[in-house]
């Protein structure tokens, strides 16, 4: 058995070196100019680019059989300079056939190449005859038949321009490798890239490269990964007329700020939100417009399924209409503050409306449960419209407050500043939650509805404050006032008109309907209608609440009803005056003494103004109550803050 193995290794080893000795003599004898201009011949026959050598070549046979370019430029007949420039340009030689003297290339590998992409108006590029070339040479019975299969690149750099739609892009650090095996019609292209600062990993696959070279339909699967983005395609190609593409598409990243800032886009105004983002759809790409089916979304955590269009043709437009369980909106208004840190004034910082004027945005949307910062919403049906600037928000009908909210909110872009126009409806609403999150004010509760009807423009939420106009109704029942016991203080002061505020500003004053009915002019809110009906009390206000410094300057008349008071009127004049969210109110001073039987008198007979002043002000140390407003006009808040202190000190 060993004898037989040794008579067979002997041809075999005199074989290899046979053709050992053959390949040395060839490279000894052989014609080098005749095998550069081979492969030349090869390169341009299969290319259709014309072959400019502007340095040395080398040429070896042996150990390695390779014909080396240095600064070599490749150029179509009809084009203006090189459409690829490379520092060197190998071209290596199958072996069997360069011992039969026929030079044939088994690879081309490209070293440092410049890629230069010139597209025109009409959507041609400078290698466009190239690819019409080269679809010629791969179909099976060509005549210059392509007889190389792979191509590899190493530290390329490609520049594309697109002088009608201004758009400049580079790549650099090019490796990557071109592969069109001879026993199949697929082709395969994989490597890497920086693109913007990042490395990308990328790869594609055609299961029929003539029929993706010619514009006919071919199967594709594409991917590319990056640290800020990753997408990747699974279907088929067509590119007659124009491009054509339908398969499953997913995208993700884990900031879909950051993405598109890398992409060249423009992000959302403001800091929050739109961070991890993932989809998956079913794409159908027709030029430059994108239709999406069996979307399945997920932003921050929001998962919404539906339909989407995106189209770029010149603006970039967005459409959907998505239906999702829960949504929660808090990511997106977290950095925008109505009041400034103190919780007292509104915010001044000024808007960032640069993202209302980069796209066109039509949305419908649906959702189980919304929140949207301390507010949560039931079922809610909206609408964006995002078009030219101007933002427009449609509520169709949501679930709010315990009630049901509908209405409008739109924003106007001009320069810097912000049009804003507001109106809302809402019927059966909880008024604590909603006068609390909607207004910051805490005193109020019950149930009932509130119309809306504002506008305002400015450039900060002080602004907007600031040129507040249009009205706002609200009718309420079953509820309470808190602060103020009405009812209690009215029985003691019937009483002992100069008993003292005592415990003024505590408990509460429950009513069974309240009214109110305000009208705004440049932040200013004036009352001309607010009743509150209780069964023991009523109470009527009138006057002003300036809405950019977030104070009342209110007057009243409080009065126990006919039957509580046992058939003997009485009323007494109040003033509310101060803060929101933490008011005085005090009780008429004046009128309380002239309720005293002792004091009354003693008031009257007082004739001259200063002595009568002197009197009620001792008076009013007795009562805690406060001085009318054009009596202590000569220092103005301190009727307020000596109605404070007596009652504290009471």
């Amino acid at each position: 058995m060993a004898q037989g193995i040794k008579r067979l290794g002997m041809p075999i080893a005199a074989l290899f070196g046979l053709a050992l000795v053959g390949l040395v003599g060839t490279s000894w004898f052989l014609n080098r100019d005749a095998l550069r201009s081979a492969v030349e011949a090869q390169i341009r026959g299969v290319t259709g680019l014309e072959l400019v050598v502007n340095g040395p070549i080398d040429v070896s046979v042996f150990p390695g059989s390779y014909v080396s370019f240095h600064n070599v430029g490749l150029k179509g007949a009809d084009t203006i300079g090189p459409a690829l420039q490379v520092d060197v340009l190998t071209a290596n030689l199958r072996l069997l056939p360069l011992l039969l003297r026929r030079f044939e290339i088994a690879d081309v590998m490209m070293l440092r190449p410049h890629i230069r992409v010139v597209r025109d108006s009409a959507g041609e590029s400078n290698w466009t005859p190239f690819v019409e070339t080269i679809a010629k040479t791969m179909t099976p019975g060509a005549e210059n038949q392509v007889s190389f299969s792979e191509i590899r690149i190493q530290d390329g750099e490609l520049n594309y321009q697109d002088g009608t739609n201004n758009i400049s892009e580079q790549l650099g650090d090019i490796d990557l490798s071109l592969a069109w095996p001879s026993i199949s019609r697929s082709f395969a292209a994989t490597g890497q890239f920086d693109w913007r600062g990042e490395r990308v990993d990328g790869s594609i696959s055609a299961s029929d490269f003539v029929a993706l070279l010619s514009g006919d339909r071919s199967g594709l699967k594409a991917r590319l990964a990056s640290a800020p983005l990753k997408v990747a395609f699974d279907g088929t190609v067509a590119n007659r007329t124009s491009l054509m593409m339908e398969g499953t598409a997913t995208m993700d990243s884990p900031s879909l700020r950051n993405a598109l800032r890398w992409m060249g886009q423009a992000p959302p105004g403001g800091g929050g939100g739109f961070g991890r983002f993932a989809l998956k759809a079913r794409a159908n790409v027709v030029g430059g417009s994108v239709a999406l089916t069996n979307v399945n979304v997920e932003l921050d955590g929001n998962v919404a399924e539906g339909v989407m269009t995106y189209a770029n043709n010149g603006r970039q437009t967005l459409q959907a209409t998505l239906a999702a369980g829960n949504l929660d909106f808090t990511p997106y208004i977290s950095t925008f503050r109505l009041l400034a840190s103190g919780q007292r004034d509104w915010n001044r910082q000024l808007f960032d409306l640069s993202s209302l004027s980069s796209t066109d945005l039509d949305m419908r949307l649906s959702a189980a449960k919304v929140t949207v910062g301390p507010s949560k919403l039931g079922r809610t049906a909206f609408g964006a419209n995002l078009r030219g600037g101007a933002l427009a928000l449609s509520v169709g009908e949501a679930q709010m407050y315990g009630g049901i909210a509908k209405g409008s909110f739109a924003i106007a872009r001009s320069d810097a500043v912000a049009d804003v126009r507001a109106q809302f409806q809402f019927t059966d609403v909880d008024l604590q939650a909603c006068a609390s999150e909607l207004f910051g004010i805490t005193k109020l509760s019950g149930r009932g509805n509130l119309n809306v009807s504002l506008t305002a423009s400015g450039s900060s939420p002080f602004g907007l404050a600031s040129s507040l106009d249009g009205t706002a109704t609200l009718n309420g029942h079953d509820g309470a006032i808190a602060g103020f016991n009405v009812e209690q203080l009215l029985r003691r002061l019937e009483k002992r008109p100069l008993s003292g505020g005592g415990n003024f500003r505590s408990g509460s004053t429950p009513y069974d309907n309240l009214s109110v009915s305000v009208k705004f002019a440049d932040g200013v809110a004036t009352a001309d209608d607010i009743h509150v009906v209780s069964p023991a009390a009523k109470i009527a206000l009138t006057g002003t609440a300036s809405v950019p410094s977030r104070e009342y300057d209110l007057k009243g008349v409080a009065s126990l009803t006919s039957a509580s008071a046992g058939g003997t009127a009485f009323d007494l004049p109040f003033v509310i005056q101060g803060p929101w969210d933490d008011p005085l109110i005090f009780p008429d001073p004046e009128s309380l003494i002239r309720r005293s039987p002792a004091s009354a008198p003693l008031l009257d007979a007082v004739k001259d103004r200063k002595t009568r002043d002197a009197v009620r002000s001792v008076i009013e140390r007795f009562t805690g109550g406060a001085a009318r407003p054009d009596a202590a006009a000569g220092a103005p808040g301190n009727a307020p803050a000596t109605a404070a202190e007596n009652a504290k000190s009471n």
